[in-house]
């Protein structure tokens, strides 16, 4: 797991996702900011089941960036439990 220096403690921060009518996540609001996901740059999607396999966890690594002129790209890592309606931040890199 990367985490970025300011946030050495995001691992498994609740945070909001909004989804394109397709099922792709379209923007992260985390940390006080609306982070928009670049369309153009191809998100990854998996599952993981944990040791015993009855219960599969749903992923999503997307670059996404504030929007502003001298925002750059970060990679969020996100994820959730299956019968979870909320998604948890893993990762940003």
């Amino acid at each position: 797991m990367t985490l970025a220096p300011e946030h050495p403690n995001c691992a498994l921060q609740e945070v909001a996702v909004r989804f394109s009518p397709d099922g792709t996540p379209m923007a992260i609001r985390h940390d006080g900011g609306i982070w928009m996901v670049d369309p153009d740059i191809h998100a990854d999607h998996w599952f993981t089941q944990n040791a015993a396999g009855d219960n599969r966890s749903e992923h999503w690594q997307v670059r996404a960036k504030l929007p502003t002129a001298e925002a750059e790209l970060r990679t969020f890592t996100l994820g959730r439990e299956p019968l979870d309606a909320d998604w948890r931040l893993e990762s940003i890199s």
